[in-house]
Parts: structure tokens; C-alpha cells; sequence
């Protein structure tokens, strides 16, 4: 063995059993990774896994930010690999014929404010998130995203904070019309009283009780037809009006204080069309087996 072959094996001997202290040092080119992919649980408990495509030399990854435990360096059929860890929050993956699989547990990312789950997320890479089967509905940066029977999203790039909550109250309101009854859903951590509906001013109203709550309204669109204004008492508040299914409109808000919330539509019944117009989402997703893409640029 030669002599820079001798020295090199003294560095890497020195780094896995001495970590450096620093965690911004950067001993080696920052590894190609295939996948980040996190996983939640309904207690908010998190778990990643980074999967580190293989070199024939040493690469450094970051692993996400937060307090970590129960490190665990594989190959991909499980058998454990030499590594270093650099500082708190960095690990040196020798070099390999094999991807490396990287996972972990993470505490100290999620916490729980007002009953919802908030998580500021920074890792930029592009990121995959399976939420716990429990929730459908998932905000990133105050804006919603509705999973359905899909299991997560895959963030871009990834910058966002991400809240949500579980087995979130579901207020159901029956509008009679004539010969109709519609159904109107309401969703929210907030009370909900003094549901209203006009059908001479074009109005749904109710009081919300609670401050800086999300707060979901699904119309029918035979009911109220869109674009829609949202006030909080006199106020006009920005909301989103994020998914038509042909049938029903969602419509989201999150007024920062409690009051009289009112939805005002442009078209109701009995002044229905035959067509109902498409609406354009304000949020470019497709549709995967598993999860669902979210452009947050």
C-alpha cells in the first residue's frame, strides 16, 4: 500500500471515530441522492429515509434538520455500512459500488400549536411526505391541498411550513330550496355557530369562533356559483377557492379573528346554467399512486 493510500485511511479512521464538532465542515463532495422521503404519524412522530446514490468517493450528506436518533447506515438488502458523522447533522458515506440507504427518526421537527401540526421545512432537495392516513387536507404556506385517497405530496425544493390537523371537526349544514336540499360542509379546529344562507344576496354567513383558524367551506355548486368573495365582518379576506369537482366547490379561508365570516357567490338558484364554467386551481398538482406534486414556486 502506498503512502497516500496510507494517509487517506488515517483521515477516514480519524473521522468516523473523532466526529468534528463543527457541523458546517465540509470534508467531501456533497453526495447525488435519488430520494428524501418522510413519513408522519398520526402523533406526529416522524421517520426519514435518504437513499444516497453510490461514488468511488467519499460524499457527504445533510440529513434534515431536528434532533436525531436511531441512525441507520445500510446497503440496500440491510447489511450496516461504515460511515462518519460529521457534527450533529451531517454523515461522510464512504465510497461504494451500492446506493446507501440513510434513515433516521426525528424529534423536535413537528410541534402541535391550536390542535394543528405546524412544521417549518427546510431541505433543498425535492422531498416526498407521506401524511398519516387520518388527514386529507394539509396546508402549505396557509394555502390548502387536498389529498383525497392519495397518501402525501412531493415538495420541491423544499421550502414551507406545513400544517395540519387530525380527524378535523366536520360541521354539515342542509340548505332547503323549493324542492332541493343542498348540503353545505364546513371544516374547521374553530366553533362554528349561526349558519345562514341568502339566497337574495347571493350570501352563506356563519360566526367563527377563534382566531388564525383554517377554516373550509364545500358548496354545491348548483347552490352558489363562483368567483366567490369571502368578508369578515366588513373586511375582505383572502381565501382560495382550490378544487371543482364539477358538482362542488371548495372554498378556504383563515381569518385572524373571531366574527362574521360571509361567502358571496355570483350565481345562485334557481338562476343555475346548464354548464357550470371550469375553475383554474391556484395550485399545479398531479396526480400520483401515492402521492400528490406540489410546485411551490
Amino acid at each position: 500500500m502506498n503512502s497516500e493510500k496510507i494517509v487517506f485511511l488515517a483521515i477516514v479512521t480519524l473521522i468516523i471515530v473523532i466526529p468534528t464538532v463543527n457541523a458546517e465542515v465540509s470534508i467531501a463532495e456533497k453526495a447525488e441522492q435519488k430520494s428524501v422521503g418522510i413519513t408522519i404519524n398520526s402523533i406526529g412522530e416522524v421517520h426519514v429515509k435518504q437513499i444516497v446514490k453510490f461514488s468511488n468517493m467519499p460524499t457527504q450528506i445533510e440529513l434534515v434538520n431536528g434532533t436525531i436518533s436511531n441512525l441507520k447506515i445500510t446497503n440496500q438488502v440491510g447489511e450496516e455500512k461504515q460511515h462518519g458523522v460529521i457534527g450533529e447533522n451531517n454523515v461522510l458515506i464512504l465510497p461504494s459500488n451500492e446506493d446507501t440507504i440513510v434513515e433516521y427518526d426525528l424529534k423536535d421537527a413537528l410541534f402541535l400549536r391550536d390542535n394543528m401540526w405546524t412544521w417549518s421545512f427546510r431541505y433543498l432537495e425535492d422531498t416526498s411526505f407521506i401524511l398519516p392516513k387520518e388527514v386529507d387536507l394539509i396546508y402549505v404556506n396557509d394555502k390548502p391541498v387536498y389529498l383525497d385517497k392519495m397518501r402525501g405530496i412531493l415538495c420541491h425544493g423544499c421550502q414551507m411550513v406545513l400544517e395540519y390537523s387530525v380527524n378535523e371537526p366536520r360541521l354539515i349544514k342542509n340548505v332547503k330550496w323549493e324542492d332541493k336540499e343542498f348540503r353545505v360542509e364546513i371544516r374547521s379546529l374553530a366553533e362554528i355557530n349561526q349558519f345562514s344562507f341568502e339566497q337574495s344576496t347571493k350570501n352563506i354567513s356563519f360566526e367563527v369562533n377563534g382566531e388564525n383558524q383554517f377554516v373550509t367551506v364545500i358548496i354545491p355548486s348548483e347552490l352558489l356559483w363562483g368567483p366567490y368573495d369571502v368578508f369578515l365582518g366588513d373586511e375582505k379576506i383572502q381565501s382560495y377557492e382550490y378544487i371543482n369537482n364539477g358538482t362542488h366547490v371548495w372554498v378556504s379561508m383563515k381569518p385572524d379573528n373571531s366574527g362574521n365570516v360571509s361567502i358571496i357567490g355570483t350565481t345562485v338558484v334557481p338562476e343555475f346554467p346548464l354548464i357550470a364554467p371550469l375553475a383554474v386551481g391556484f395550485l399545479m398538482i398531479m396526480i400520483l399512486p401515492i402521492i400528490r406534486k406540489v410546485n411551490l414556486h
